[in-house]
């Protein structure tokens, strides 16, 4: 297993110490900022709010733009199966 590195992270102004695999840094990095763009966008959106209702808002917006991504990738790998069948039947059907 790969060496961990210690990061702390800010999340709706809360401190994390997390540990990570230094490949991943980056990426966690960015989530952690859109995570954060997100609660402000939200904030400015529902005023008055919870921070707690914030995150559960960011929360619920990232799981679903998740499954957004999985369906479109389920999308694109059945119409490229679907293509390969249509190939084999027009090779069958010239044969």
């Amino acid at each position: 297993m790969a060496d961990l590195i210690a990061a702390t992270v800010v999340i709706a102004d809360r401190s994390y110490r997390i540990k990570l695999d230094p490949k991943d840094e980056e990426t966690v990095r960015r989530t952690v900022k859109t995570i954060n763009d997100k609660v402000i966008e939200y904030k400015t959106a529902f005023a008055g709010k919870d921070m707690q209702d914030y995150i559960a808002m960011v929360l619920i917006w990232l799981a679903t733009e998740q499954q957004k991504q999985v369906n479109s990738l389920d999308q694109e790998l059945l119409l490229g199966k679907l293509e390969d069948l249509e190939r084999l039947l027009d090779l069958q059907s010239g044969a």
